[in-house]
């Protein structure tokens, strides 16, 4: 995401949140509490700032700027959750998502909600690394640390405190483009932005002091931190020349790498190897994230046959750039082997799986995800790649049955709303398939469209009474939230 369009979200999310009602029913229940806390917390509540999190996340969806793959969803928050869960901070949930983007990043929005890009993660050299950045954006929510900045420009224009908030994602990497300045370093946004960012500078080395020890405390390798903050300092090192001071007040400096470095060293070593699931997701991003799916192919094909000993992250890259590439079949016997040499990684599985029914063998495909799905029942991943192999071998009424049965249990992404809607109007299930795009809409912040969904699975002939009962509260809870100028609003108001 630019940092342009970032500071609209920003704008746009802060202009709902703090002038208008919530547009989605996924309200907090903390939503009507009285906040207590430091005055910043009054300027920023909880609630507000779960929706402003949740309004930009949305934003990224609809922009199609997140990374939908459900492998990559897991292990990003399998590894940001242990970090939540050593920070000791009982006041903020989190939600942990990956970038589609090449820049190295990664930012803390308002509520938790915590991005890291894809370019990010293909830099870093081990898990330690990933991990400290990962830890520094805990530390940034724990530390109040957007709360505090908002709280200093309260008299500010909603704009400039978008602004502001818009700078909390520039300081991790000193990050400067031309579109930022002029969307940011002009007229009377230029002296909030440079306040903010001036701001930030405390924060970062909070961040930085706190996150190291979450980091110690889960038991990752502290150096990793100051590892990964070289090599951001090399990147923002190279917008020196062109970038305005304005922008440059927040560089990943040599003093601030000398102190991480320095706590670190005093710290317990922890583990310093990278676990097999980060070496898969990274080769996984790299495969499905490289703009050429034959450039990717040649990328692994001569990794494969010029290292030593390329590990068997190589040969799962591979495979998946043989399937992104058209070609399933190259894929199949290269999965089979990793599958064979070690049977606990689901990644394998799942793969082998969707290698075999693209390639032309269903039943051998659907076999396979059965004997995974026995091993590692409820697999968010592993039963999402089933359903879509089962939708594919045209087995609709399959998949939409164990895409109901998991998401019953687990919360699903708005990605995954969408293939279950898919799955039941592929098995006729043309009601339910209107009610799960409702469902889908407004994870995505679109009210008016999650009502007309509503209203075209209501219209749906041979509704049973509980369907129908169903539906009809649905859109009940939905309608307060319409524009007061929509049909439905309108009538609502009429009927008292």
């Amino acid at each position: 995401m630019t940092p342009r369009s970032i500071l609209t979200a920003l704008a746009v999310a802060l202009t709902v949140t703090l002038a208008a009602p919530p547009t989605t029913t996924a309200q907090s229940a903390y939503d009507d509490l009285p906040e207590i806390g430091s005055p910043a917390d009054v300027i920023l509540t909880r609630s507000k700032a779960e929706r402003i999190g949740r309004s930009v996340l949305m934003q990224m969806r609809q922009q199609e700027q997140v990374v939908e793959d459900p492998e990559v969803d897991e292990y990003i928050n399998s590894i940001g959750h242990q970090l939540a869960g050593h920070a000791h901070d009982g006041a903020h949930s989190f939600k942990f998502f990956v970038v589609d983007d090449g820049n190295i990043n990664a930012f803390a929005l308002p509520g938790g909600y915590i991005g890291v890009n894809s370019g990010l993660i293909l830099r870093t050299k081990r898990e330690a690394e990933l991990a400290g950045v990962m830890a520094h954006e805990v530390a940034h929510v724990t530390q109040n640390h957007i709360a505090r900045r908002v709280a200093g420009t309260q008299k500010s224009s909603m704009l400039a405190t978008a602004a502001i908030l818009a700078a909390i994602l520039m300081g991790a990497t000193g990050n400067a483009e031309g579109d930022v300045i002029q969307a940011t370093a002009m007229g009377a946004q230029a002296l909030a932005t440079q306040q903010a960012i001036n701001y930030t500078r405390a924060n970062e080395y909070e961040a930085d002091r706190v996150g190291i020890n979450i980091l110690s405390s889960a038991g990752s390798d502290p150096t990793g931190m100051p590892e990964f903050f070289e090599t951001m300092g090399k990147v923002s090192g190279s917008y020196a020349n062109r970038a305005p001071e304005v922008l440059l007040s927040q560089p990943v400096s040599s003093p601030r790498m000398a102190e991480t470095r320095g706590r670190a060293m005093k710290l317990p070593p922890g583990n310093p190897e990278s676990s097999l699931d980060y070496k898969l997701i990274r080769e996984r991003l790299r495969a499905l994230t490289t703009p050429s799916a034959l450039d990717a192919v040649e990328y692994y094909e001569n990794r494969k046959a010029t290292l030593d000993d390329p590990g068997p992250e190589i040969d799962y890259g591979l495979a998946l750039a043989y399937m992104r590439y058209g070609e399933a079949g190259k894929a199949v016997p290269l999965l089979f082997e990793l599958r064979a040499e070690n049977d606990s990684v689901i990644a394998y599985h799942s793969a082998y799986g969707q290698a075999l029914v693209a390639s032309g063998q269903p039943n051998e495909g659907l076999l396979a995800f059965d004997q995974a799905l026995a091993l590692f029942p409820r697999n968010v991943p592993l039963t999402i790649r089933y359903a879509e192999s089962l939708m594919i071998a045209d087995q609709y009424d399959k998949a939409h049955a164990i895409l109901l049965d998991l998401f019953n249990m687990v919360a699903p992404t708005p990605a995954q709303v969408k293939l279950i809607a898919s799955a039941a109007g592929a098995a006729g299930l043309m009601a339910e398939a209107h009610y799960y795009m409702c469902e889908y809409y407004l994870l995505n912040g679109n009210v008016v469209l999650a009502v007309e969904q509503l209203n075209h699975a209501l219209s749906e002939p041979g509704l049973q009474s509980v369907q129908r009962a169903r539906f009809e509260a649905r859109r009940n809870e939905l309608v307060p939230y319409l524009p007061k100028n929509h049909p439905q609003a309108q009538d609502k108001q009429a009927r008292g």
